[in-house]
């Protein structure tokens, strides 16, 4: 029979540390007992079972890495300019990754974003339009696309003085299934009048890029 001390407080004796049990020892606490940690818990001294997400953890014994990424992520750039004709919608073909931690972007054909992680995602691009022999930039949009279809968009139009060029901005947080959910960047831009030149330019740092939003 186990035998049974009880009391109200321990105290280590002053200036040492107070130990429970012996290297090998396995100490229990049992169902319907609570545990309360009031002070600083050591998390290296976690060294098996399982730590909750929502404290912090993964739900492994070492919490520090899948559960608190913002993984898979990727961010993409133009390495060249793009031409664009007036007032078509086209497809912006990011072909250079910074980096892409799960290999989830297509950056050679599709130039497109499938997460194969489920969770929501901020999804966030800067497109600089340009029209550079004349002054006749009159409308300018940057679509983002989910699936097919646009999600959001940022859009400039100039009726009286019209520009050579503008750096657009959108961004988005969307639900993505993990399988087969996508997304992409689309652009259009218009002139006052039939001009060359119509491009997305790279050297502005035209950009692309997608994280999932830990906890959402």
């Amino acid at each position: 029979m186990a035998s049974i001390l009880k009391v109200d407080k321990l105290d280590p004796q002053s200036g040492t540390a107070l130990e429970i049990g012996s290297s090998g020892d396995t100490i229990t606490i049992p169902s319907g007992a609570t545990f309360t940690q009031s002070g600083t818990m050591n998390a290296s001294a976690i060294t098996a079972g399982t730590l909750a997400i929502a404290r912090g953890g993964t739900g492994a014994a070492t919490f520090a890495a899948a559960g608190l990424a913002n993984t898979p992520a990727f961010e993409a750039y133009l390495s060249a300019d793009q031409a664009l004709s007036d007032s078509t919608v086209a497809k912006v073909q990011f072909n250079t990754e910074e980096y892409d931690t799960d290999g989830d972007y297509d950056n050679s054909s599709n130039y497109r974003f499938t997460p194969t992680t489920a969770g929501k995602y901020y999804v966030y691009t800067t497109v600089y339009l340009a029209q550079d022999t004349v002054t006749q930039f009159k409308v300018g949009r940057v679509y983002i696309y989910k699936n097919g279809a646009g999600v959001a968009y940022s859009a400039i139009q100039q009726e009286a003085s019209f520009t050579k060029h503008n750096t657009m901005h959108v961004s988005s947080v969307q639900d993505m299934d993990g399988s087969s959910d996508y997304v992409e960047i689309y652009a259009y831009i218009a002139v006052d009048s039939v001009a060359n030149n119509l491009k997305c330019d790279y050297a502005a740092r035209t950009l692309f890029g997608a994280y999932r939003i830990i906890g959402a």
